[in-house]
């Protein structure tokens, strides 16, 4: 399989950064596919948690929210969400937290909350849910997000969770010690935050995309790392996979 597209090169490069021994906190949409995917490819001991108390869970097709029966079903064991939160979460047994967002700032502060005013907004997005703690007390987070200038801004509507801070110094002033957002992959690059400023900036290229390209989409001005990479293509594996898991979950979702 040569060809692919920007979304299955997107969910593919942030399954790669998954590993076998990772206990990752997965986020509906996007961050599933890819967490699904590393566990259906490369990863088969990953293990899956979602929001609504699901340990171990391995689903057969993309959960449409955090209560799809089909995460319960395919669990290894059930908890109640105040247990998930404080034990799981707050208890630091959880590596990796896999978010999405609606608006993401240089700092990766993320927001999901509302797109314009709060008190009269444009659009009115699904909100936090679990996501601040989740970005404050898993060990390292991961984010996908498709890179459009709407998307990555100069300054957020709202701030829904914490990255590293208006400035990128306020996470460690607060006082939170977990690594905060390592990876913001988008279906154009791969961006990580530079040392000591924790300013995102590209450290990888998807094949085919250029800098300018990348430039455009973003809403403030990017930076480059000294190095920047080109992602691996997808393998043939990585696309069937993933095809496949797409194709059960809009036959299920369709029989409903």
């Amino acid at each position: 399989m040569s060809d692919w597209t920007s979304d299955e090169m997107m969910t593919i490069a942030a399954s790669r950064a998954l590993s076998n021994d990772d206990v990752c906190f997965v986020g509906i949409g996007a961050p599933s596919a890819a967490c699904n995917l590393a566990r259906l490819t490369r990863c088969p001991d990953i293990t899956l948690i979602y929001e609504s108390g699901t340990l171990g869970t391995k689903p057969d097709v993309l959960p449409l929210s955090i209560g799809d029966g089909e995460l319960a079903a395919t669990a290894t064991a059930t908890v109640s969400v105040p247990e998930m939160f404080r034990y799981w979460l707050q208890g630091g047994r959880i590596s990796v937290g896999f978010l999405g967002a609606a608006q993401l700032d240089r700092y990766a502060n993320i927001n999901t909350t509302v797109i314009g005013d709060y008190a009269d907004p444009t659009v009115r997005l699904p909100g936090g849910g679990g996501a601040p703690e989740i970005a404050t007390q898993c060990q390292k987070v991961f984010v996908t997000v498709k890179h459009r200038a709407r998307a990555f801004v100069e300054q957020l509507d709202f701030v829904t969770s914490i990255g590293f801070g208006p400035t990128g110094q306020e996470r460690a002033q607060l006082g939170i010690t977990t690594a905060g957002p390592t990876l913001v992959v988008t279906d154009l690059c791969v961006l990580e935050p530079e040392q000591g400023s924790n300013e995102l900036v590209v450290t990888r290229l998807h094949p085919g995309t250029t800098r300018e390209q990348v430039t455009e989409a973003t809403g403030w001005p990017l930076r480059f790392a000294t190095e920047v990479g080109t992602t691996d293509e997808p393998s043939d594996e990585e696309l069937a996979v993933l095809r496949e898991l797409h194709r059960r979950t809009e036959e299920a979702h369709a029989a409903r």
